[in-house]
């Protein structure tokens, strides 16, 4: 996008906040972030592997800083990247399926073959729960599928959600650590998760856990997730976690290249520059979409009220979650978006945007969505009703339908949801 001066920028409000958004996932693009911090290349067998939904930019920008090396990743379909000689296997995302599993089972294989003398580089980012799936015993692929259908509609936090998917499977929660060590094994990270916990971050594969069978059937109880029998008795009998402090993992480093807090910043300076009063609402908001957005919206509102001469700014960050309440094609920062430009009503002043930096909302390969003042009377032209939207989680085919979506396609980074709320002044 062209800027000339603060005038010109503003002028076009839809395209400066996805100039921002777009400026905010370049900050987290792994050919610039990853090699500060790959260390120097030791003797010996180096070995990589990886998963995400940007995995494998990262094994292609840590191959032009080292050249060909032997490993394998598995990123998202539509996600992977011309590598040298690291193996990389697409497979489904967020729910799995059986090229995940298949390349799961080869990595943890490839992993357990090696030794002290060993070097294993982790490239690890957001979607790396559903992509490395391993099926705890006595459970199919099927039986994960339709956890995480049921965990992805009940509203819960994704940290609940990670607790719950690390007592069924055989790589999560320091597992694929456990099983590489004696080898030595690095971890770099781009998180995409509120408060950069690593071990939450495509459910910590090398990161031991405190998370219990019963925090995890207590999880399933106050969401009220409904699991067929054999599944909650799998979970009842998982085994106790790997502890941070486990032996196997001594030889095990981590590092976070990009999280959502850097990128917002990335956004708020650009912002900034332009004369804007940037408001940082956090980067670790969590609960529902429609919640948040009634909050934003109301204190969006109460500034525009208060006539100021300059535009301000409302950032944040995090990730929502959506209650499935009916059959639409859903998408929480849309969901977002859409119940904010319900409480805002056509102000004239207000215009809000809403995207993963991911470059896919939900299941749908949207970013998100933007609306101004104008949304509501465009859809009531079209005969289009944004709250029965709403009201069956169809946001994306709301937009859709009034030209407000937001696509880029595969990003090949995540660093969390993007949402910016701009309030011009009057006049």
């Amino acid at each position: 996008m062209k800027r000339t001066g603060k005038t010109d920028a503003l002028g076009n409000p839809r395209a400066f906040l996805r100039g921002l958004f777009l400026t905010a996932v370049a900050c987290a693009d792994p050919m610039l972030c990853l090699k500060p911090h790959l260390p120097p290349r030791q003797p010996g067998r180096l070995v990589v592997i990886g998963a995400g939904k940007a995995s494998a930019r990262m094994a292609e920008a840590l191959e032009s800083h080292y050249g060909p090396c032997e490993g394998l990743v598995i990123t998202r379909y539509g996600y992977g990247r011309p590598t040298q000689r690291i193996e990389i296997v697409q497979a489904a995302h967020p729910v799995p399926d059986a090229a995940g599993v298949a390349a799961t089972q080869r990595m943890l294989d490839l992993v357990s073959a090696l030794g002290p003398a060993d070097q294993i580089i982790a490239l690890i980012s957001g979607g790396g729960s559903s992509l490395l799936c391993a099926p705890a015993p006595g459970l199919s692929l099927a039986d994960k599928q339709g956890l995480n259908a049921a965990l992805l509609g009940s509203g819960m936090p994704i940290s609940q959600m990670n607790m719950i998917r690390k007592q069924v499977s055989a790589v999560k929660a320091g597992k694929l650590a456990a099983l590489a060590h004696p080898a030595k094994i690095l971890s770099l990270v781009i998180s995409d998760v509120p408060g950069d916990d690593p071990s939450e971050i495509a459910s910590g594969p090398t990161v031991g856990s405190t998370a219990t069978p019963a925090m995890a059937l207590a999880a399933l109880d106050r969401w009220q997730v409904d699991l067929p029998r054999h599944i909650r008795d799998a979970i009842a009998r998982a085994p106790a976690p790997i502890l941070p402090d486990d032996p196997r993992l001594a030889g095990a480093t981590l590092a976070i290249v990009a999280a959502p807090a850097q990128s917002l910043a990335a956004a708020s300076a650009e912002a900034t520059a332009l004369g804007v009063d940037v408001r940082h609402l956090g980067d670790a908001a969590e609960g529902e979409a429609r919640d948040l957005a009634r909050s934003h919206a109301a204190l969006a509102q109460t500034l525009a009220a208060e006539n100021h001469d300059h535009a301000i700014l409302l950032l944040s960050g995090g990730e929502c979650t959506v209650t499935r309440r009916g059959d639409g094609r859903g998408g929480p920062n849309a969901e977002y978006v859409l119940a904010a430009a319900l409480a805002l009503n056509g102000h004239a002043q207000i215009h809000v945007l809403a995207c993963d930096t991911d470059g896919v909302d939900g299941v749908e390969e949207v970013a998100g969505a933007y609306a101004g003042p104008d949304t509501l009377a465009i859809a009531a032209q079209q005969s289009v009703s944004a709250e029965t939207a709403l009201a069956h989680n169809d946001a994306h085919g709301f937009f859709k339908q009034v030209g407000g979506q937001i696509v880029t396609g595969p990003t090949l980074t995540n660093v969390n949801d993007f949402r910016a709320i701009l309030i011009l002044p009057k006049g």
